[in-house]
């Protein structure tokens, strides 16, 4: 049997596709997973599929046990607020994957952006919805042990952005091994792991988070440092001043929503590490695919590790940046 007649047979089983001809469309964009948009008789829906070895140059495996996370981080946060993530229709038997409601209408985030349409509120919107998880989940021994996922994300995010340029870089490995050890070791709340332009959808109702396969009890500071410092790329890549506007107003937005530690101590760590996710969007195992242009690289990357080399907190980082794009 064929891989899509195992996803047919799997939908089929879960009562999802009613009894006329059900077509497979696979979608793009990804590279740690396969994706289709499934139409069915009775409408569309969306299937997932981790894969084993993530579609990057350089050898990136990946557990594929990854899918069953993501259905519960998608589940946990539609329980904080249904707007926040699609719904899980059913888990399937092939390979971890699972099937979730098709959003009509709803655009791609970093395809907007990409297209300059830059709204700034949205940007916050996102910061507000990201700490409202965090917020939901900090220092709950439910939500830690269904998320066990340290190995996981140490083969998605840790080792590929931390300790793949830190074995390449003598002179700030010392940083970055001490920024690894200490991302590893703190356990606060649920982070999503990947909260990117890219999987998140612009709907009516604000943003839909997407493709948690990262996600892990862990330190939601990294969250938030993911998601600012593709922002802060982009203004790189397009000259474009309201992404770093967009930013500022993700990182005040996310400050406002923090009730569970000390916020001060929360921005200074997302300080390090978008500083170090910055570097390693054009030296780790996942550049940015967009910064193509040799002078945009070199603007991040010696932006970069003068961030590194002088940490400050996020929102002062981010204030830094647009001024020496100026």
């Amino acid at each position: 049997m064929t891989e899509e007649a195992e996803i047919i047979a799997g939908l089929r089983d879960a009562g999802l596709t009613g009894e006329g001809d059900v077509v497979l469309q696979p979608l793009t964009g990804g590279v740690s997973c396969d994706v289709w948009k499934v139409e069915t008789p009775t409408g569309p829906i969306v299937v997932k599929r981790p894969l084993p070895q993530l579609r990057v140059a350089a050898e990136w495996l990946a557990p594929v046990e990854r899918g069953t996370s993501e259905v519960r981080w998608l589940r946990r946060a539609r329980g904080v607020d249904p707007r926040l993530a699609p719904e899980v229709l059913a888990e399937l038997p092939t390979g971890h994957a699972f099937a979730m409601r098709f959003l009509p209408g709803c655009p791609v985030w970093k395809d907007e952006l990409m297209a300059g349409r830059v709204d700034v509120a949205f940007a916050a919107q996102v910061g507000t919805g990201i700490a409202a998880v965090h917020a939901a989940t900090a220092h709950n021994d439910g939500d830690r042990a269904d998320f066990p996922n340290d190995e996981m994300f140490r083969a998605l995010r840790v080792d590929p952005f931390l300790l793949h340029v830190a074995r390449h870089d003598a002179e700030l490995a010392p940083v970055l091994n001490a920024l690894a050890d200490d991302l590893s070791g703190r356990k606060i709340a649920l982070a999503h792991g990947d909260v990117s332009p890219k999987n998140i959808l612009v709907s009516a109702d604000g943003p839909v988070f997407l493709d948690a396969e990262c996600a892990v009890y862990g330190d939601p500071a990294f969250d938030l440092a993911f998601c600012t410092t593709h922002l802060l790329l982009k203004a790189v890549w397009s000259g474009d001043v309201r992404l770093n506007e967009a930013a500022a107003a993700l990182v005040d937005a996310y400050r406002a929503g923090i009730d569970w530690e000390d916020a001060d101590g929360l921005m200074l760590r997302a300080g390090k590490l978008t500083a170090a996710l910055l570097l390693a969007r054009v030296e780790g195992k996942s550049p940015a695919p967009y910064l193509t242009d040799p002078e945009h690289k070199n603007i991040v990357r010696d932006q970069a590790r003068a961030l590194i080399a002088r940490p400050s907190p996020l929102g002062e980082l981010v204030a830094n940046w647009k001024r020496n794009l100026a």
